[in-house]
């Protein structure tokens, strides 16, 4: 089944068909959200790996069957997670949604090879096989292992019906999320480490400390009810006993965590398209101040423009991981190279709604012929170089889908903080949520 264009609400023609021709179109917010939402959603599922229905890697314009095969376990989890969005928003069935995500499930059960319980970071879509990441970069990926689980355990709670294929689907999810080796991973120290190989061992040594995007890794970790991690190694390993605070101020905005200006903004991202930042606070950070703070600073950086780049502005704003002009960038303001990343701006809106609705609807009313194509808004582009990215990453894609809806409706949050095991593993780590 392939993705109407036609936006929902009632709108009987795509507005996708006339932004192009008609720079002066107005779309009421919901349907400027709902039809973001919908297209994006077209890498998720038109492009999704027929054989395996993970989420491929990338997309290239030019190039479409350029690295058909290599898919991504993280993306994938963002990928179920957008299907769970599209099942309520009606872009497909409730039917036709399961089945997709039975599809990865069996595939990821029966063709993939796991390292102690975690996933790489890249798998054949047809066979399953290991691709590596790098050299020393093949076998478990702790992190992109947790993105896929945080979707998983949403869809767990998602399908909660009596139907068969939905108990089936239940057990799968426990099943795998059960086998994950968090404990494995600490190498009997009290901080996680991100990498393993059969072949390398920990020759890579990369300990998963804050602050970045890897705060979902400690939650599931402490959440595990067979490979639980204790609270030491949340706090010595992750928040280094609280070297990860800043607490001073940039743009006038105070920062509770992480580098000077607080990084590229996908940290405010990937750990929280499941877990709910309102309200969420623990010694160390009220965590909805932390990614509303984050994100304003990313915002006032690109507006006041101290390098004088072409195309900053209110509408044109949002550093973060993406491709960039001489390959791929972590953007941020201490690594400002012209490039805005429409996915940083989008995401954020659950943190800056005014700004990130201002930003969606210039990129898609003014910037429309160069920015939006088949899977919705391009990865990234630069005025400043006239440059516009070929084509689409799927760990830029899946936030926009999902921040959008916990903006609209809360569902994501909602289902994911419903888990029972991670609401005990918040508990163990000293968080405080309402």
């Amino acid at each position: 089944m392939a993705i109407a264009l036609a936006g929902s609400m009632g709108c009987s023609e795509s507005p996708n068909s006339r932004v192009a021709e008609s720079p002066e179109i107005h779309l009421a917010d919901s349907v400027l959200l709902d039809t973001v939402q919908r297209q994006t959603f077209k890498y998720f599922w038109d492009f999704a790996h027929p054989a395996s229905g993970m989420i491929r890697e990338r997309a290239s314009l030019k190039n479409p069957d350029k690295d058909a095969d290599v898919v991504t376990t993280g993306g994938t989890g963002f990928g179920i997670m957008a299907i769970i969005v599209a099942m309520e928003r009606g872009y497909i069935s409730r039917s036709e949604g399961l089945d997709r995500i039975m599809r990865i499930l069996r595939f990821l059960d029966e063709k993939t090879q796991r390292y102690h319980g975690a996933w790489p970071h890249w798998l054949n879509g047809q066979t399953g096989a290991t691709i590596p990441f790098s050299p020393d970069d093949d076998g478990g990926d702790l992190v992109e292992t947790a993105f896929l689980i945080q979707g998983l355990l949403t869809a767990r709670q998602y399908f909660s019906g009596g139907a068969e294929k939905e108990i089936q689907l239940r057990g799968l999810i426990n099943d795998m999320w059960q086998k994950v080796e968090w404990d494995w991973y600490t190498k009997g120290e009290n901080v996680l480490y991100w990498h393993w190989s059969p072949n390398a061992g920990w020759k890579m040594n990369h300990k998963i400390q804050g602050w970045n995007e890897a705060l979902i890794v400690y939650v599931l970790a402490a959440s595990s009810e067979n490979h639980g991690i204790d609270s030491g190694v949340y706090h010595n390993g992750w928040a280094r006993d609280g070297v990860m605070k800043n607490g001073r101020k940039f743009m006038d905005i105070m920062l509770p965590l992480g580098e000077d200006y607080g990084g590229p903004l996908f940290f405010a991202h990937y750990s929280f398209l499941g877990l709910d930042p309102r309200n969420l606070r623990d010694r160390y950070a009220d965590y909805w101040e932390q990614n509303v703070n984050h994100s304003l600073i990313n915002y006032r950086y690109c507006v006041q423009n101290q390098k004088g780049y072409t195309g900053y502005h209110e509408g044109s704003w949002g550093l973060t991981s993406s491709y960039s002009i001489t390959g791929y960038a972590a953007h941020s303001p201490t690594n400002d190279l012209g490039v805005i990343s429409p996915t940083a701006a989008i995401s954020s809106i659950p943190y800056t709604p005014s700004e990130s609705l201002k930003a969606i609807r210039w990129m898609y009313e003014k910037q429309g012929k160069n920015l939006w194509k088949k899977y919705g808004f391009i990865d990234a582009y630069s005025l400043e170089g006239n440059w516009f990215a070929d084509g689409y990453l799927a760990i830029d894609q899946g936030p926009q889908i999902i921040m959008i809806e916990n903006y609209r409706t809360s569902l994501l949050w909602e289902l994911f903080m419903s888990c029972p095991e991670v609401q005990k593993g918040l508990e163990r780590l000293g968080f405080e949520y309402e």
